[in-house]
């Protein structure tokens, strides 16, 4: 089993900054992927950014150049910088990491925090 658990939201004025963390722990070979969602009123898990352990990554549209992902490899750590809030970011943030269990296993399992609230006054 793999544990997931976020930190680092809050409230926050518009414009301004977070950085989430999350830190996975159990029984883990290595996670090929680790990853941000959200979920924002009356909407639903929506993707955010992803890293890959080479250092690749992706972002929704609306968070690009206000969001950065990073990862600590060796502590089985995912970030998640934010930069210039925006009252419509409001959320709650999990992450997920995409777990390979046994070392050369072509299979991974998708695990996920509970989540972090990140609340943005206007």
């Amino acid at each position: 089993q793999v544990t997931l658990v976020e930190s680092g939201g809050g409230l926050v004025q518009a414009g301004g900054s977070l950085r989430l963390s999350c830190v996975a722990s159990g029984r883990i070979s290595s996670i090929p992927t680790m990853h941000w969602y959200r979920q924002r009123s009356g909407n639903q898990r929506e993707w955010v950014a992803s890293r890959v352990t080479s250092g690749g990554m992706n972002y929704e549209d609306s968070v690009k150049g206000r969001f950065a992902i990073s990862r600590d490899n060796a502590k089985n750590m995912v970030f998640l910088q934010m930069t210039n809030l925006k009252p419509e970011d409001t959320g709650l943030y999990f992450c997920a990491a995409d777990v390979r269990d046994r070392a050369f296993s072509g299979t991974t399992t998708k695990y996920w925090g509970q989540g972090t609230q990140v609340t943005v006054s206007s």
